[in-house]
């Protein structure tokens, strides 16, 4: 079982893609991520490198004494060079595209299909390494929802519009590593 955290709330800062902490809103909803998953029986957490998705899971990593590993794989996904500030409907247009035809990005941006090509390795990896076991992945909501949209396609553009900072989905794969059930815990 995994449990995929998105990151609370982070101010947009142009060039601090990788270093941006969270808000201090963001750090007050990371207490309700850690308990909403005290109670389980966490094996490992993963995360993205970048600090606002390692800081949403830091209380739990700290609480159940677990060293949170980062995989550079598990970013998010820019639709376009991260040196660029896209107008919102622009960059809003350009994520919808990139769902609906999966090689698609704008210039010095990621497809899906390349966001999918690095990520799910490791995904099928953790899968592996922890099998039977409950994993938080503290991730970001474009790559949370390209990682989903490659197990079921029903998760694109909507489903990630339908996403709030942080979040948090449990996903239960069957032992082939099919995804088989989706649920929301953020509420």
């Amino acid at each position: 079982m995994v449990y995929m955290v998105r990151h609370a709330e982070s101010p947009f800062k142009l060039g601090e893609e990788r270093v941006r902490g969270l808000s201090e809103d963001g750090e007050i909803a990371t207490k309700k991520v850690t308990e909403l998953l005290m109670d389980k029986d966490i094996a490992a957490i993963v995360s993205s490198p970048y600090k606002r998705a390692v800081q949403t899971v830091q209380g739990l990593a700290l609480l159940k004494g677990l060293t949170i590993k980062e995989y550079e794989e598990l970013k998010e996904r820019p639709i376009k060079g991260l040196e660029y500030r896209l107008p919102e409907q622009e960059l809003l247009k350009a994520i919808e595209q990139s769902f609906e035809n999966k090689e698609y990005c704008l210039e010095g941006g990621e497809t899906t299909t390349q966001a999918q090509k690095r990520a799910i390795p490791v995904i099928k990896q953790v899968l592996r390494e922890y099998n039977g076991k409950k994993i938080v992945i503290g991730t970001h909501g474009n790559i949370m929802t390209i990682i989903m949209n490659y197990f079921d396609e029903c998760y694109g553009y909507n489903f990630w519009r339908s996403t709030s900072k942080p979040d948090i989905y449990q996903l239960t794969f069957d032992d082939n590593n099919s995804l088989i059930e989706v649920e929301r815990l953020w509420t």
